[in-house]
């Protein structure tokens, strides 16, 4: 089969969106560590769009680690297919990638990073790519970070990369990069750069200094649900357009890019491809985790309860959606604060549409991963806030209970849970006093006031008799 490249657009079908800005015109603007398929469903879709009106915005994909997608991209020139699956799906045809850097390439990345025409640089390598400790500060004794300490002129880390990009502009007089940070990490943009600055200081305390005053590290928030592009995907668009697409990647209709404002003279027009542009990033961190996360958790374990398997088949539960409705809007919605545009009742409605998509197969069980971790933040300080105000907390209990009727079930059958504190949780399962105790999960000024702890306790005796939707009414 014949394989997406520029010679191929004019034989794809009606159906599919061909880019709309001349492809031969765009120049690199932009060096982006990580293409995974989150980069090519997101901040590539985004770009894509800006340049359609500015073609200084080229994205270079840098791989540091695997060739396959910077070779497949190569292969391409560079295009690939964005499908949207959502009820009323479409295809479109990005882009936005001007060229591509792999392993062994480092040469040619040193260049781009010290060319003036490079204005930012973004980056997608998950958390654990960044090689900071729990504390989120730099892990000096971090493998990668030991090596960029003796070769700090051949890096291995991200972080060595971006601080010898901005050693060389230092040395050479030249304006630096903007760096954002596109993982979902609070204050991702400060840990960037107190990271960055940290390993400069190392060998350099001016460049430490330079970047500490002069470089932009905006922080950023990111969501959109991205599906594995897995064979059974690739081989549907090669039969919808008729060519082999190697990078194809899908996403949901929904997409958000939040974006702390930052000094760019002449930088790309984001804001009018629909990046969201604040003061307030962490307003709607807490926002994605109380309103999103905090939803996602209570419909995993209340829907598993219900003998629900996915979010769209608990949301197609009407009482469970009411009650995840009534949830957000009555009591996650009044623990948030004001947030620089955001409307937090629009936000919602749209995560609770999101959660009725019907394309997308979002298991509960995986989403009730490593509850321990996430309750704290998901629920656990809209509970703090509610008892604090002497709001209803009947329905913040709900969830609390179902959780530790999810981890009664499965310890009861001897399955494993996936959780850090799993011996801890398991050990503690029987007893509702023996889980509020442990404090990795439950802090004392929760765990001790009797009005959480009776109505977690009476939630739960609802989910032993086996009669959870009687809750389902609060």
């Amino acid at each position: 089969m014949t394989q997406l490249s520029r010679a191929a657009l004019a034989t794809l079908p009606g159906t599919a969106r061909r880019p709309g800005h001349d492809i031969a015109s765009v120049t690199t603007g932009i060096v982006h560590f990580g293409p995974g398929a989150f980069h090519r469903a997101h901040q590539a879709d985004v770009i894509d769009r800006v340049l359609d009106t500015d073609s200084r915005w080229g994205i270079a994909a840098v791989s540091l680690r695997t060739p396959g997608t910077v070779d497949a991209l190569k292969a391409q020139d560079g295009l690939y297919t964005l499908a949207v699956i959502d009820r009323e799906p479409s295809t479109r045809i990005i882009a936005a990638h001007s060229e591509g850097v792999g392993p062994g390439e480092g040469k040619r990345l040193r260049a781009l990073l010290a060319d003036p025409k490079v204005r930012l640089a973004t980056s997608t390598v998950t958390e654990k790519g960044y090689c900071l400790g729990p504390d989120g500060s730099l892990d000096i004794g971090h493998p990668d970070i030991v090596h960029d300490l003796a070769r700090p002129a051949e890096p291995a880390s991200v972080i060595g990369w971006i601080v010898a990009g901005l050693a060389d502009r230092h040395a050479a007089g030249t304006p630096p990069f903007a760096m954002l940070c596109c993982d979902n990490m609070t204050g991702n943009g400060a840990k960037l750069r107190a990271a960055c600055a940290a390993l400069a200081r190392t060998y350099d305390p001016g460049l430490a200094d330079w970047i500490e005053g002069e470089v932009a590290f905006p922080d950023s928030m990111v969501d959109s649900i991205t599906p594995a592009s897995d064979p059974a995907f690739l081989a549907k668009v090669a039969a919808e357009l008729g060519v082999e697409d190697r990078a194809a990647v899908q996403r949901e209709a929904f997409t958000q890019w939040v974006l702390q404002r930052f000094d760019l003279t002449d930088g790309p027009d984001l804001a009018t491809a629909g990046v969201t542009l604040t003061s307030d990033v962490r307003g709607y961190e807490q926002a994605k985790l109380r309103i999103l996360n905090g939803a996602h958790s209570t419909l995993a374990y209340t829907g598993l309860a219900l003998g629900h398997e996915t979010v769209f088949e608990a949301m197609s539960d009407p009482a469970l959606a009411g009650f995840v409705t009534s949830l957000v809007h009555h009591d996650i919605r009044a623990s948030l604060p004001p947030v620089d545009g955001l409307d937090t009742e629009a936000y919602a409605n749209a995560v609770l549409d999101r959660f009725r998509n019907p394309a997308i197969r979002h298991l509960l069980s995986q989403i009730a991963w490593d509850g321990s971790q996430k309750l704290p933040y998901r629920l656990l300080d809209t509970v703090r806030e509610a008892l604090d105000a002497g709001r209803p907390i009947d329905r913040l209990a709900v969830p609390v209970a179902a959780w530790i009727a999810f981890i009664r079930r499965k310890a009861q059958a001897g399955e494993t849970i996936t959780d850090p504190l799993a011996d801890t949780l398991v050990a503690a399962s029987s007893s509702v006093d023996a889980m509020l105790a442990i404090r990795q999960v439950f802090p004392e000024r929760i765990a001790a006031d009797p009005r959480f702890r009776d109505a977690v306790a009476k939630a739960l005796a609802a989910f032993d008799a086996g009669k959870p939707a009687q809750l389902l009414t609060r």
